[in-house]
């Protein structure tokens, strides 16, 4: 058996391994291992985006204060729950965070700006829209720009290593999903419901048969390179 131990809920954690165990080990997790907080600011703000990687819809960024010795065990980075876990998660977010910003960059802009200026954009209006401004804002991945000269961090994977960038994740995640089985409707033959715009087989498919639609980015490598597309 792994058995984790957090000693301190807040900080530090402490990971015990038995001896001889076998082949199918048992994981029991004691106290949530996300940190919840980086730099010691109360008001320290965690941001994330969702949906860099589609071909079709917006990129959409949120940004979460939670109360500074806040714990869920629930909470964890989106790719890492389910869609029910995290349908769960967003009122709980919602209710519990100090401030929260959620923010829109739709296919357009996207392609005015390219996919990474319009995750930046994205966080920082986001973070814009909280009704607490951040003492210190934490950033999944490792690009950002300064805003309003607040000091900040990059962090890669920092969804997986920290509550309020985790409940960022969550909230872009659900927000977009939404948006993705909304727009489903009115196009279903590109199935958006479930894979929500990201390249996949069926997705492309129904690309080289239906062309494009609005929601579609112009600038992105809609279909593979042997296939021509009419745009």
């Amino acid at each position: 058996m792994i058995l984790f131990i957090r000693e301190d809920c807040e900080n530090k954690s402490k990971l015990l391994k038995e001896k001889n165990s076998n082949n199918s080990l048992q994981k029991m997790l004691i106290c949530g291992m996300l940190k919840n907080n980086y730099s010691g600011y109360e008001f320290e703000a965690g941001t994330d985006e969702a949906g860099r990687g589609c071909l079709s819809g917006p990129v959409v960024a949120a940004a979460v204060i939670l109360p500074f010795n806040y714990h869920n065990d629930l909470l964890n980075d989106s790719k890492q729950l389910s869609e029910a876990k995290r349908k769960i998660l967003r009122p709980i977010i919602e209710k519990d965070a100090l401030a929260f910003g959620v923010s829109f960059i739709d296919e357009k802009e996207v392609d005015q700006l390219n996919v990474l200026q319009a995750s930046i954009t994205g966080m920082q209006r986001s973070i814009s829209l909280m009704s607490i401004p951040p003492e210190y804002i934490i950033v999944d991945g490792n690009k950002f720009k300064s805003y309003k000269d607040i000091p900040f961090k990059t962090i890669v994977k920092g969804d997986a290593k920290f509550m309020s960038i985790a409940a960022a994740s969550i909230l872009a995640k659900t927000y977009r999903d939404d948006f993705m089985e909304k727009i489903h409707k009115e196009f279903p033959v590109y199935n958006w419901k479930k894979n929500k715009g990201y390249p996949t087989k069926e997705h492309r498919k129904a690309i080289q048969e239906h062309g494009i639609t609005k929601y579609h980015r112009k600038t992105f490598k809609l279909l593979p390179s042997q296939l021509k597309l009419e745009i």
